[in-house]
């Protein structure tokens, strides 16, 4: 190529900041800050408000809170659609007025002014449904994306606790689906409201025209509609199970995405393929007998409407055969019958998606209503970077500004003492309850699962109380760490594991995701995990897009970015968990002998049995079966421990092997 490499070109620069290599992160993306005031932000789970929260008391409770959240939205989205709706009661009125006082007698002049008054209501609602719509559009966003903020803040607030006790399929089609839920909600609440408003001012009309018609009127429609409702459970279960096996296929989607690297290399993506046809099919039959049951409603609703109609047609002409009704007057009532069709329709909606939301709301309740295992301690004390870092329960120490390696039998237990050392909480694993039950378990196998979830919970709850309760065990100088603020734990040390992920965006968001770095602080990161080829490879350099998850690049190349994001934090403690498991020998050199100048000076912790960083740490340290065997240098404890020997030499050669 004519053109200098990426790097070549940073050189010729002379080191100065240039734009179109290193943009503050996010400027320019979003076309400025007006298109950032809508939706507002929710505070909920991340501040210490408790009026900023949702009321998750029950799934009514919640839908409450939604309504009462967008009170100014709604209210003036109920004036203008009563302003929409009520002009339409008018026009059969209106009708009724031109034939009886213009066209029957003659009178062009009252045709005409008549005729005009209802020209004049027509444009009205007809200006009033436009803007009916922009307000009801903007309150079906503020719930949809109002639902994101919520799980968004309550994920941030659990953070590795939450994918422990909710399926991500789940989360996802809570922060997704069910909020676009609870917008068409609010929508047919608005609606059918306004419509109600219209159905009262009808009664009123036919009410002071004929009584009969009028009670017919404003007693056969609640009727009808109370009728119908024992429909409503049936569609309510199996919208319930179609949307419980639906966030099963969401995270069967999920974790075939997340292995299908490992699924092709073992063959298995047609074994994995067939389950999630599977499901989807489960999926399928559970939404086609929800449509059936809906399908079912509608045709109730479209029935009893016709009912309604015919039977105040009937009166209707009797009342014009008894010379009690005029012509128009006789005209008008059919215009108010066919009119109210809608508003039937419109209340077996209603009751639909109220259906529909609260099955909703329960799923979403059920994710918000989780709280974090620890609470934030009365009086916190700050912690000293500079002292060891001492575990307890194995009495592992790292040494304040040193480089300590950890040895494990397996990346299992180095992972697990990593969680500890940065006060994460142990995985743990949940049963999967299938449906596929034949019909006379299904009532027991519901009330055990109801009983084995509520264990659970209970479980939990004692659980998290004497986490929240108890000392961590893990000590930053002489603060144990539950005595810390957790933000300021989070700041003070930092654990980057073989799980840590990469997100779509360009290089320099990979490297520096809170724009707080200069070029030249993430040069010096991208060098210390040797990890330039990246940046010569992707055109652009630092605005050069990674795809999501880096999947274009390689799995040692993605493991290089996480490490230099983890240095480019320089954080004042840092545990790595197996920085350098999928890199090759020549690079893995290199990391190690760059690794320990990048952290000199401030505590750093790498499990690791790679004897190519092994031989530049300041001390390491063997941990078996959860507890301290030996300390020393790397030379000294492969003379002196053989079971360290056996665990680095076994390394190194299935290493040598694989690279």
């Amino acid at each position: 190529m004519a053109s200098p490499t990426n790097r070549e070109a940073l050189r010729a620069n002379g080191g100065r900041r240039s734009k179109k290599q290193w943009d503050p992160v996010g400027a320019g993306n979003y076309g400025g800050d007006a298109m950032r005031d809508f939706p507002e932000r929710h505070s909920a789970y991340l501040s210490m408000r408790a009026d900023a929260r949702p009321d998750t008391r029950s799934p009514a409770a919640f839908l409450r809170w939604i309504v009462l959240s967008q009170r100014d939205v709604l209210g003036a989205a109920l004036v203008v659609a009563t302003a929409w709706m009520v002009p339409q009661t008018l026009g059969p009125w209106l009708l009724g007025k031109t034939i009886d006082a213009g066209i029957v007698p003659g009178d062009h002049a009252a045709t005409t002014h008549w005729i005009a008054w209802l020209a004049v209501v027509t444009i009205v609602g007809a200006a009033c449904g436009v803007l009916f719509h922009t307000l009801v559009v903007r309150s079906w966003l503020l719930a949809l994306y109002g639902t994101t903020h919520l799980i968004t803040n309550k994920t941030l607030q659990l953070g590795h606790v939450l994918p422990q006790r909710t399926p991500t399929g789940e989360v996802l089609s809570v922060s997704g689906s069910d909020g676009d839920q609870f917008g068409s909600f609010l929508e047919i609440l608005i609606r059918a409201a306004s419509q109600f408003v219209a159905y009262l001012v009808v009664a009123a009309i036919v009410l002071s025209t004929s009584m009969p018609l009028g009670l017919l009127l404003l007693l056969g429609a609640p009727l009808l509609v109370f009728a119908a409702t024992p429909l409503l459970r049936p569609l309510e279960r199996w919208q319930r199970i179609e949307r419980s096996r639906n966030s099963d296929l969401t995270s069967q989607a999920t974790d075939i995405v997340a292995g299908l690297r490992i699924l092709r290399g073992v063959g298995g993506e047609a074994t994995f393929g067939d389950n999630y046809a599977r499901q989807s099919q489960r999926v399928r039959h559970a939404g086609v007998v929800a449509g059936v049951w809906q399908a079912v409603i509608d045709a109730v609703g479209v029935l009893l409407s016709g009912v309604l109609l015919v039977g105040l047609m009937y009166l209707g002409v009797r009342e014009v055969a008894h010379g009690r009704l005029t012509i128009g007057q006789l005209i008008a009532f059919l215009g108010y019958g066919l009119f109210l069709v809608q508003p039937m329709r419109s209340f077996f909606e209603l009751a639909h998606k109220t259906t529909r939301a609260l099955v909703s709301a329960r799923k979403t309740i059920a994710v918000l209503q989780q709280e974090p295992p620890w609470r934030a301690p009365d009086e916190p004390v700050r912690l000293d970077p500079t002292g060891d870092l001492v575990d307890e329960a194995s009495g592992f120490c790292a040494s304040g500004g040193r480089l300590t390696m950890l040895v494990c039998a397996t990346t299992d237990d180095a992972a697990a003492l990593a969680d500890r050392l940065g006060r994460y909480l142990p995985g743990s694993t949940q049963e999967a309850v299938s449906e596929e039950l034949p019909e006379e378990l299904k009532g027991l196998a519901a009330r055990a699962e109801s009983s084995r979830r509520a264990t659970a919970r209970a479980e939990r709850a004692v659980r998290d109380e004497t986490v929240a309760r108890r000392s961590w065990g893990v000590r930053l100088g002489d603060v144990d760490l539950s005595r810390a603020d957790l933000g300021h734990l989070r700041e003070t040390l930092l654990v980057s594991d073989t799980g840590a992920h990469l997100f779509a965006g360009t290089l320099q968001q990979a490297i520096d995701p809170h724009g707080a770095l200069t070029r030249e602080q993430a040069e010096t990161a991208l060098h210390a995990a040797a990890a330039e080829d990246v940046y010569d490879a992707l055109p652009g350099g630092w605005q050069g897009v990674l795809e999501e998850r880096a999947r274009g690049l390689s799995g040692g190349q993605r493991q290089r970015l996480v490490l230099a994001r983890a240095l480019a934090t320089d954080p004042p403690v840092l545990v790595l968990v197996e920085p350098t498991s999928a890199v090759d020998a020549h690079t893995e050199a290199r990391i190690g002998v760059q690794l320990p100048v990048a952290r000199r000076g401030r505590t750093t912790v790498v499990a690791t049995t790679s004897p190519l960083l092994l031989r530049h740490a300041d001390e390491v340290a063997l941990v078996i079966a959860g507890r301290l065997v030996a300390a020393g240098t790397h030379e000294k404890l492969m003379s002196a421990q053989p079971r360290y020997r056996n665990i680095v030499l076994r390394d190194g050669e299935s290493a040598q092997v694989q690279r």
